[in-house]
């Protein structure tokens, strides 16, 4: 397959480092992905897991050779770190081989409109006042995910749907979880729209998402340990909502247009 070119691209919660990292998917998407400019949202490497245990597997360091060679070739690449890797919020316009760390940046689309790009756990209130509940709920999220992966094998065998996330099932169906993605969005909104920006762009709740909300549009990355889930920007200046399939699927590495574009 050829690679596809994009004017922009942002991926979050990649969560290096951590068992529940998709790295096999996540690399897929990066070799057969190219665009002038690669944001990197935030939850990058896992330094709450790696603090429990030390795991990192030959595929997370082919993950970040593979962002290192994007960032000598040519793209630019820039790292807006989040809570799981709040400790690189101290480099702030450091460069580190090429990748420039911001801890918020402002984003220009070709058609004018400009992106606040930030992690979004700033507009948690758990995380930012309650992290031990942010804690206790990454622990019980990372759980979820390890029953998934115990699932998807047995699944597949009984021909079953195998692309099935668990986590995101438990996400719908638990009422205070929808509402706290609910509260979540709103409180973004509500806090950015006088800013005099056209949106922002955001990751932290693993939950993928491009709508406008009182003339704002909020657009949330998703991430690669759940659903593996990109935004782009096309050259055209349109937003696009991609979830990267997994290799085992019918349609490998397929793009899947989720939302409509966001036109002038």
């Amino acid at each position: 397959m050829d690679n596809t070119t994009y004017r922009t691209i942002w991926i979050s919660d990649l969560h290096l480092g951590s068992a529940q990292c998709q790295a096999d998917v996540l690399l897929d998407f990066l070799k057969q992905t190219e665009s002038e400019k690669l944001y990197l949202v935030g939850d990058i490497i896992d330094f709450w897991s790696l603090s429990k245990k030390m795991y990192w597997p030959r595929e997370h360091n082919t993950v970040i050779q593979k962002l290192l060679r994007k960032a000598r070739h040519g793209t630019q690449i820039i790292y807006v770190p989040g809570n799981h890797d709040e400790n690189v919020r101290d480099y702030h316009n450091y460069v580190f081989g090429d990748i420039v760390v911001k801890n918020t940046d402002v984003h220009t689309t070709v058609l004018g409109k400009q992106f606040l790009v930030v992690h979004g756990d700033e507009y948690d209130t758990i995380a930012q006042y309650h992290q031990w509940i942010a804690r206790l709920g990454s622990a019980g999220y990372d759980f979820l995910l390890w029953i998934n992966r115990i699932l998807r094998p047995v699944r597949r065998w009984l021909g079953i749907q195998s692309h099935f996330s668990l986590a995101a099932y438990v996400k719908f169906k638990v009422k205070n979880i929808v509402q706290f993605i609910s509260d979540y969005e709103k409180s973004i909104v509500s806090t950015l729209r006088d800013k005099g920006l056209d949106g922002v762009i955001c990751g932290h709740i693993h939950h993928a998402e491009i709508k406008e909300m009182e003339g704002f549009l909020y657009v949330n990355t998703g991430d690669f340990v759940e659903s593996c889930t990109a935004i782009v920007e096309h050259f055209d200046g349109s937003l696009e909502l991609m979830h990267w399939l997994k290799q085992d699927e019918p349609a490998l590495a397929a793009q899947i247009a989720l939302e409509a574009h966001v036109h002038d």
